[in-house]
């Protein structure tokens, strides 16, 4: 297992770009042959503006690399977080440390987005939009990417986490992101088991209805249980009847243009509407 370790230690930017790189290709390819919606979208240009704030999400977690590293050399060297305190076999510190991992900088900071004003109105740009897919994983403003930067610094310090398990965690973090935003269905069956475990596109579709309360459910990323554990679960059984996007922002202008997506935390403050939509729109399901 230490040549376990030292491969996430060691591993080579090049190859971390390539998760990220190779996840988006993958699920892409599968969105084509297994595709829960037909939208009728440029799906090259609607990936433009994503992949654009996919590039300033990678420069903000670029700054806050050092910090990141130094806090994770730290609590080793002074022995100091929960894997630190605790002694366990490495299986079990793996699972232990990417639940933690998971638990603060991903389910946490993304409760508690849609808790704070400030903090909604910059999230607002993952939720506008509309024609979800694989690209939308990374399609944070560079404010919210500030804000997820600073807790995942955060959830190394309380963890005690180690470089390689912080690598391997953001290395996991990225695919299933992917994974959960892409527009694939899964048969229910598969679904039902995966998702005890896993948070399954079925299950974050749900968390992009365009309205509440379901916008406000299934907030995990990686694990389900936080969700099952916290009581913002809710199961949605035909995946059909969601509408993506998010009712305070409908105009494309708005959510399609890439001026218009940066401007929106800086707006003032909309309150959501009354749902006043029941089936899905922008798609094609003959």
């Amino acid at each position: 297992m230490d040549s376990f370790i030292q491969f996430w230690e060691t591993i080579p930017s090049s190859y971390r770009a390539g998760i990220l790189v190779g996840g988006i290709a993958f699920f892409w390819i599968m969105e084509s042959a297994l595709p829960l919606f037909r939208f009728k979208y440029h799906k090259v240009k609607h990936a433009g503006i994503n992949f654009f704030l996919t590039v300033t999400t990678i420069v903000i977690n670029f700054l806050f690399a050092g910090l990141l590293l130094l806090v994770s050399r730290w609590v080793v060297a002074n022995e100091f977080g929960i894997l630190q305190w605790i002694e366990l076999p490495l299986w079990a510190e793996i699972i232990l440390g990417l639940m933690l991992l998971d638990l603060i900088g991903a389910y946490f900071i993304h409760w508690l987005e849609h808790q704070v004003k400030v903090m909604w109105q910059f999230h607002l740009v993952h939720h506008s939009d509309t024609t979800v897919d694989t690209t939308t994983a990374n399609r944070h403003h560079p404010g919210e990417s500030v804000f997820r930067a600073v807790f995942t610094t955060l959830a190394v310090f309380i963890a005690g986490a180690p470089l390689w398990l912080v690598f391997l965690y953001q290395s996991i973090s990225v695919v299933l992101s992917q994974f959960n935003h892409a527009n694939i269905h899964l048969p229910e069956k598969i679904n039902q088991i995966v998702s005890w475990v896993f948070v399954t596109p079925n299950m974050h579709h749900v968390h992009h209805h365009y309205t509440q309360p379901l916008t406000d459910t299934n907030y995990g990323n990686i694990f389900s249980v936080w969700d099952r554990l916290f009581g913002t679960f809710a199961y949605v059984a035909d995946p059909q009847t969601l509408v993506y996007g998010i009712d305070t922002h409908p105009k494309p202008k708005e959510h399609s243009h890439i001026g218009g997506v940066l401007k929106i935390p800086f707006q003032q403050y909309r309150p959501p509407n009354v749902p006043k939509v029941t089936k899905p729109r922008r798609v094609d399901l003959s």
